[in-house]
């Protein structure tokens, strides 16, 4: 079972999921922390929920480099993991990330969720603009009159500026809406699922 496979069947189940809910989008390899790490999809609605797939083919070397990126962005994550490693990941993971088994071979992969996801508790309001191109986080400042002095400046000023002006809630909500209203950006297609 490849993290390929364990992908499609997560991506099927989300989708099916949050089909006919026009509020939510599904992604794929969401860049984080200016691309310093991706999360394998991300549900954005109300909140932005990563999934990290981690395949019996995998290895846990790249989660300690993920892990602090992931806990400053997101307000939900979930690793979707073969059996093999269930055990480190209960050790190695904050006790508010979700876990869900994928087991079986490759096609008849199962979904098994051992544990629920919490919110985020400590979301950084630096990592999470930074999910903000340039132009989104200037016409955020536009709209509140807080743009003087920052037009023309670089996105880190722009950012800061917005973390500065924003309650953490409003800076979540601004990113998660612009995130959203990207067409077909890193979309994860919506298949049909009655078989049209």
């Amino acid at each position: 079972m490849r993290d390929s496979d364990i992908r499609e069947v997560l991506l099927d189940s989300l989708q099916k999921k949050h089909f006919s809910d026009e509020a939510t989008q599904v992604f794929e390899e969401l860049g984080l922390c200016q691309g310093d790490a991706r999360v394998d999809v991300a549900v954005v609605n109300g909140s932005m929920h990563g999934y990290e797939i981690k395949s019996e083919r995998d290895t846990l070397g790249r989660l300690s480099n993920q892990l602090p990126i992931y806990n400053r962005t997101l307000d939900y994550v979930t690793v979707v993991a073969g059996a093999c490693h269930i055990d480190k990941l209960k050790k190695a993971i904050p006790s508010w990330w979700g876990i869900v088994e994928a087991s079986g071979g490759k096609s008849d992969i199962k979904l098994n969720s051992l544990r629920k996801g919490k919110r985020n508790p400590s979301l950084d309001p630096q990592a999470v603009v930074q999910l903000l191109w340039r132009d989104e986080a200037l016409e955020i400042l536009k709209k509140i009159g807080h743009q003087k002095g920052v037009v023309s400046k670089p996105r880190k000023l722009i950012w800061e500026r917005l973390v500065n002006c924003l309650t953490v809630d409003e800076l979540c909500e601004a990113v998660r809406e612009n995130i959203k209203a990207r067409k077909s950006w890193r979309l994860a297609s919506k298949q049909a699922l009655n078989g049209d």
